[in-house]
């Protein structure tokens, strides 16, 4: 199993539903907040990325609804990193309830490319070291 980066979440009114529970949507900035820790857990930050004339996009999103968190629940996500390939790499997530019930399961694809022409690189090859804490982490 791969290095784990758990960030507990509080939800937001606004975030909730007329039915009381989250919207689906925010899942995907709940999934961004966690790919960010977990890279930061890691000791990189997409700052340095984008210092250094590139970015990430998403190239593909799954998200697979269980049960839904409703207002008061407290939220852990958990992030690790699926597959590390040269050019893109594979996260998890997965989103608990207070009572640790799975309520949301997911994935999300990144490229690493060129901020000016949108280009894909080979992540090993521009970012190194990031490249390698990232084997690192999905060998954990």
């Amino acid at each position: 199993m791969s290095y784990v980066s758990e960030l507990e979440i509080k939800p937001k009114y606004f975030e909730f539903d007329m039915m009381g529970i989250i919207y689906h949507a925010h899942y995907l900035g709940w999934f961004e907040a966690g790919r960010t820790k977990l890279i930061e857990d890691l000791g990189f930050n997409y700052i340095h990325m984008e210092q250094e004339g590139y970015i990430s996009p998403v190239q593909e999103m799954r998200i697979e609804y269980k049960k839904g968190v409703r207002y008061g629940d407290d939220v852990l996500l958990k992030t690790w990193i699926r597959k590390n390939g040269g050019v893109k790499t594979e996260y998890g997530y997965e989103v608990l309830n207070g009572d640790g019930e799975l309520c949301v399961e997911g994935s999300s694809t990144h490229y690493v490319v060129r901020r000016e022409d949108f280009k894909p690189v080979q992540f090993k090859k521009v970012f190194p070291d990031w490249y390698e804490a990232f084997e690192q982490a999905s060998k954990f």
